[in-house]
């Protein structure tokens, strides 16, 4: 009886610390994971920043188009009277897309008329710069 007790403790003592293990790489795993996404997030707000630079650089060309630049968190967004580029950035690349705001009838948001996938700042820009031309013929 005593050969068994001493076996049920070993397998007892054997799975605690199975499971303590078990829990100590769960929360290493999770909290991998939260720090990478904390860096994510960090540099898509870094290059939204970027880009919002990159915009506001020039304000007589702005003006002169009569354009607005707004930054909100990851969003940028480009506007006149007539249209809205946004670009969004998001675990890594940034998604530009243009609005039509002249005919807006129900919704203040414009909806998207085209979009398109850019995979650096310098890209997203380019984007940008092509959705203006097409909208300031």
């Amino acid at each position: 009886m005593t050969s068994q007790m001493k076996k049920d403790e070993t397998i007892a003592l054997s799975l605690r610390h199975a499971f303590e293990i078990e829990q100590a790489r769960r929360d290493a795993d999770r909290a991998a994971r939260a720090e990478a996404e904390r860096l994510q997030q960090e540099e898509d707000l870094s290059r939204a920043g970027q880009l919002y630079d990159a915009l506001i650089g020039d304000p007589d060309f702005l003006a002169a188009h009569k354009l607005t630049v707004d930054w909100r968190r990851y969003t940028v967004l480009l506007e006149s009277a007539d249209f809205r580029i946004r670009a969004y950035f998001e675990a890594g690349q940034a998604t530009v897309s243009v609005g039509d705001k002249r005919n807006v009838a129900v919704s203040a948001t414009p909806a998207p008329l085209k979009s398109e996938q850019a995979d650096s700042v310098a890209d997203a820009l380019r984007v940008v710069a092509q959705f203006l031309a097409d909208e300031i013929h």
